[in-house]
């Protein structure tokens, strides 16, 4: 009865032990288009974070364009990877994505950007965990229109800045539901300036919203809006640069980056007023998660997970922050 018990419990011991060595075996790729932007530096920390939990491996890659994604792809499979999560540069990239990570018998989820076919169709049977772009944008209208009527403009009166970046359906989709909402409040269309960014920092759109104030000079009261707080940041700097005073801006970003956290630090308010944060602890740490129990319990994630955002300004960041899980 004795050896019977010990061997039960030397079984159990063989099973503790397996399942610690098939965790520590198991290595997720996690690649980012922009490794050098605070939203993806917070999603890879998420990431180590679960990785730390469960005992796994997160190989983080920066991949800038599409033949560092494909490189990435390669590199992991030679490193004997699992699987991978991936937010890449260019969304049209997604047939070659999916053929490549099938190449090197490799998993594979998309986070923030989902991947398209030839023919700008989402490709459906990939894992994605994005952002519901349309009514984020929403929420940045929302919080532009009702500090207008705070502050008593007259919004005949009132310029907007759309910083865009079409090239980016999420980024058309969270300036479109911006404007639909400003649209929907009474806001002249016509007031509307596009501002075309070359890239998605913090310079380019600076440069592009200059390029507007300077051609709308008679326009004493502003709005700034675009993809995310790079963007809206770069039309507060502009607007500065211009000698537009910061109670003559209302500029509401996207994220909640560092960037934005930064701004509100500041002594004096500037004219970035608010941020719609997105919680990087879901985009890093879930999906790491989700890629994990795929590979170790052969549960497949959802085909698509969307989450949302909330409103931070300078007086609530911080509540709000915590309300997200991200301090």
């Amino acid at each position: 009865m004795r050896l019977f018990k010990a061997a039960i419990v030397a079984g159990a011991f063989a099973i503790l032990a397996a399942g610690s060595a098939f965790s520590a075996d198991v290595k997720i790729g996690f690649i980012v288009k922009q490794p050098e932007e605070p939203w993806f530096q917070d999603e890879w920390k998420f990431a180590d974070q679960a990785a730390k939990e469960k005992g796994f491996t997160v190989v983080k890659i920066g991949a800038e364009d599409g033949e560092k994604v494909q490189s990435a792809i390669d590199n992991l499979g030679a490193q004997g990877a699992q699987g991978f999560i991936v937010c890449t540069p260019d969304v049209k990239l997604g047939p070659g994505i999916v053929a490549k990570a099938e190449a090197n018998q490799l998993k594979l989820m998309t986070v923030d950007d989902r991947l398209v076919s030839a023919d700008g169709k989402p490709l459906e049977d990939v894992p994605h965990m994005g952002i519901s772009a349309t009514k984020i944008g929403e929420t940045v209208g929302q919080a532009i229109v009702d500090e207008i009527k705070k502050r008593g403009w007259d919004m005949k009166n009132v310029g907007a800045i759309r910083v865009s970046y079409d090239q980016l359906p999420t980024a058309v989709d969270r300036v479109e539901g911006a404007i639909s909402v400003l649209k929907s409040a009474g806001f002249p269309a016509e007031n509307i300036y596009d501002a075309p960014q070359a890239k998605t920092d913090t310079e380019a759109a600076l440069n592009a919203a200059t390029t507007v104030l300077n051609k709308h000079a008679d326009v004493k009261y502003w709005v700034a809006f675009g993809l995310n707080d790079e963007a809206v940041l770069g039309a507060v700097r502009a607007s500065e640069s211009v000698g537009i005073p910061a109670t003559n801006i209302i500029g509401v970003g996207i994220g909640g980056a560092e960037s934005a956290i930064n701004e509100f630090k500041k002594p004096a308010a500037t004219g970035f007023f608010g941020t719609v944060i997105i919680s990087p602890k879901r985009h890093g740490y879930e999906t790491a998660i989700n890629m994990y129990d795929w590979i170790a319990n052969g549960k497949e994630p959802a085909k698509l997970t969307l989450t949302s955002g909330s409103l931070a300004l300078r007086g609530d960041y911080e509540k709000v922050r915590k309300d997200l899980g991200i301090e």
